[in-house]
């Protein structure tokens, strides 16, 4: 883990690339990876919105595909093209869309042209963010209004159980697979869980800007470690309040008093399983973008599978797309655009431009959303 003087460096680097943005203004540079399934659509939908804001907030920007996910690699062998990742972290941000196809598998039967492992590893993008937030307009899982749910979660992204994928030992009468916690990896999770509260208003039951810390720690050491190590980096955070969970009791609190959560982080594991229980919450897998990040790269996208039973129907809700489209944006520098596309996604689902019918989907369809929120990006 990096000490103290090159966190300080890697601000000094992150103020000067700033400074060069404001001194003579470069193209914002993205790659986009448009997926499988409804994933080109979903893709299509937000580099529409992206285009509208480039003109509202006036940056320019620069695209480049990069094909990748199932298609590829039914086609070439390879889920992920050959010097991929050193373009994907040359990148101000990537632009992923959903993949995955459930025909195209490995020899071995298992799914293949999926992404998570390849770039989450290869980038090392160690914090899987995904914001919650309870929509006007948006029919939730629970009794809670628009506004009363509103935190993010700060998932471990490189390590946890899911560092065993295709490493556990098998035999036709049993499995094991390790869950490897790391101080390394453990300290830079918690630490970005910290700053980001910092930067937010708050939790919204009493504002009190707050990092949940989530694990079964009474059962395994491996939680123990992320426990104390959390514990420790809190020290480093005497504004920002601290509250810990064990993760069953975390899946209740996020269903009864999910206003009273800022920002949470936990094990990967324990982190896939409870954001898709928040999504639940606040409209479904289709209401929430995500951001994987790491000290190199970054990249976003929708939470969910691919839906090629939908693909190419103009069916598919593109919010989760668009919203991570502001998550990119964001990390690149410019928030003031982040802030923009949700307030317009915001205001389209209030004027009842957008419609949420059953399962999710737009009643007038993924065209009908993306002019709508077009529409909704005023300066």
């Amino acid at each position: 883990m990096p000490g103290e003087r090159e966190r300080e460096q890697d601000r000094e680097r992150a103020r000067d690339r700033g400074q060069a943005r404001n001194a003579e203004p470069e193209p914002l540079d993205l790659v986009v990876i448009p997926g499988d399934g409804i994933g080109p659509e979903l893709v299509d939908s937000a580099l529409r919105v992206l285009g509208r804001v480039a003109a509202v907030d006036g940056f320019e920007y620069r695209v480049t595909t990069v094909e990748a996910g199932a298609g590829a690699y039914r086609s070439t062998g390879r889920a992920l093209p050959e010097n991929a990742l050193d373009r994907l972290r040359a990148a101000d941000g990537v632009l992923k869309g959903p993949v995955g196809l459930p025909g195209v598998r490995h020899p071995d039967g298992t799914e293949a042209g999926l992404l998570g492992g390849l770039l989450r590893i290869g980038l090392d993008t160690f914090a899987n963010v995904r914001p919650m937030r309870l929509l006007p307009g948006v029919p939730g899982g629970t009794r809670h209004e628009a506004g009363e749910i509103d935190y993010v979660v700060v998932r471990e992204n490189t390590e946890g159980l899911y560092l065993s994928r295709g490493a556990g030992a098998a035999t036709p009468h049993a499995a094991c697979d390790q869950l490897m916690v790391t101080r390394a990896g453990t300290e830079r999770v918690v630490r970005y869980a910290f700053e980001l509260a910092r930067a937010r208003s708050g939790a919204p039951a009493d504002g009190t800007r707050r990092v949940t810390c989530v694990d079964k720690s009474n059962v395994l050491r491996s939680y123990a470690l992320f426990r104390r190590v959390f514990d420790e980096v809190a020290e480093e955070y005497p504004d920002v309040a601290t509250e810990h969970l064990y993760a069953d009791a975390a899946a209740h609190d996020l269903v009864a008093r999910p206003q009273c959560f800022d920002v949470m982080v936990m094990e990967n594991f324990l982190g896939d399983v409870l954001s898709d229980l928040g999504a639940a919450t606040v409209g479904g897998l289709g209401m929430c973008g995500s951001l994987n990040v790491g000290a190199d790269a970054a990249y976003a996208e929708p939470v969910h599978g691919s839906a090629p039973d939908i693909a190419g129907q103009g069916l598919a809700n593109p919010l989760s797309q668009i919203l991570s489209l502001a998550l990119l944006l964001d990390h690149a520098e410019l928030p003031a655009s982040g802030d923009r596309v949700r307030r317009a996604v915001e205001s389209a689902l209030l004027l009842g431009a957008v419609e949420l019918g059953e399962r999710g989907r737009p009643s007038g369809g993924t065209q009908s959303v993306t002019a709508a929120v077009c529409e909704n990006l005023r300066p």
